[in-house]
């Protein structure tokens, strides 16, 4: 690497709330009726396209944690349509959804969805995401200022003090944890004096095939003089090195990502991506489901914080959970967290380079 990755310290935090252990395998098929609470839990997904992790972690996680608890839930996903997103959330009020969980694709569509459920006296959880301008009763997420600041941090650490020139490819505009992201590695990084912002631009829909389109251009108005780049996720991160290794400049440029997927855990193992932030989904699902849980018991729902909903002037309670920093020296974290799974982080030519980093 031009400025030389410097390795971050393994930086492995603790979830900032005690959550029920709920190991019981489950799907999203929902017909556990033998617990005392009475009604039914909705939870709506946004998609299947910005990330992998919905239908491959959020889904299984949740429907787990709702049949450990003896509850019936209803999971589905709006597949990126808001207009589906709508039609879900009225067929769910109608079915007997008591209690609706909501990661909503926009805030105005899922804004809309959430008062349709307060009209009808159902409380809501807004997960994941925020809902700018809605009504939701809690949030659960992690706490995403401290998600951008990891990303601030690992960037500054992979470049080191050295005069360094950064892009910044954030994620969508529509999506308020983008902003805060934002707020968080901006934090960080615009306080070092050395580092100049040559380019930023949000990527539409967080998609990597924007994301590659918005960094070429980049990469040819600069000059290839680009020292690192704070991608907002690992996909948007592999858009950029897939560009850097069609310029031969793969390893050079110091990449972040978030969301420790295999791709970008695979890119830490070859060089080419610096870090990623990883967020234990189990710890986000869990939390979500004691408390849609509680909520339909009739009990008021623990929480540890709350977040400033600006468009609506109001604070929501919530429950934040911490990211996790992760280079090579710690990615074994997230390989026996049971996140990514070794045979497949490992396979073929990632065998050695696992075996290097810690992982059997």
């Amino acid at each position: 690497m031009r400025k030389g990755i410097l390795r971050l310290a393994a930086a492995s935090a603790a979830a900032a709330v005690s959550l029920t252990s709920l190991t019981a395998c489950g799907d999203d098929s929902g017909d556990a009726s033998t617990g005392a609470a009475e009604g039914k839990i909705g939870v709506i997904l946004p998609d299947t396209t910005s990330s992998d992790r919905y239908e491959s972690f959020d889904r299984p996680y949740l429907a787990e944690a709702f049949k450990a608890a003896g509850v019936e839930y209803d999971i589905q996903n709006a597949e990126g349509s808001a207009q589906r997103f709508q039609t879900i959330a009225e067929q769910m009020l109608t079915n007997g959804v008591t209690v609706l969980v909501v990661d909503g694709i926009d805030s105005n569509s899922a804004a809309a969805v959430q008062r349709l459920a307060q009209n009808r006296g159902v409380p809501t959880i807004d997960y994941d995401r925020l809902t700018l301008g809605g009504v939701s009763d809690y949030y659960v997420s992690f706490d995403n200022v401290k998600v951008g600041e990891a990303l601030g941090k690992g960037l500054q650490q992979c470049l080191g003090d050295e005069a360094s020139n950064i892009v910044y490819l954030n994620g969508a505009p529509t999506d308020n944890n983008a902003t805060l992201f934002s707020q968080g590695y901006h934090g960080v990084l615009d306080q070092v004096s050395n580092y100049k912002k040559v380019a930023e631009q949000a990527v539409p829909d967080w998609k990597a095939e924007n994301a590659a389109t918005i960094f070429e251009q980049m990469w040819t108005e600069q000059k290839g003089e680009i020292d690192g780049v704070l991608a907002a996720n690992d996909g948007i991160g592999n858009a950029v090195i897939s560009i850097l290794k069609k310029n031969r400049a793969a390893g050079d440029v110091a990449v972040t990502g978030q969301d420790a997927t295999l791709q970008g855990l695979q890119n830490i193992l070859d060089g080419n991506q610096c870090m990623t932030v990883y967020k234990p989904i189990k710890q986000e699902a869990d939390a979500a489901a004691k408390l849609a849980v509680s909520l339909l018991k009739g009990e008021k729902g623990e929480t540890n914080g709350t977040v400033k909903d600006p468009k609506g002037n109001r604070d929501v309670p919530s429950v934040l959970l911490e990211p996790i920093s992760v280079t090579e020296e710690n990615i074994k974290q997230v390989v026996d967290d049971g996140f990514v799974k070794a045979a497949e982080l490992c396979a073929g030519a990632y065998a050695q380079k696992c075996k290097d980093a810690g992982v059997q």
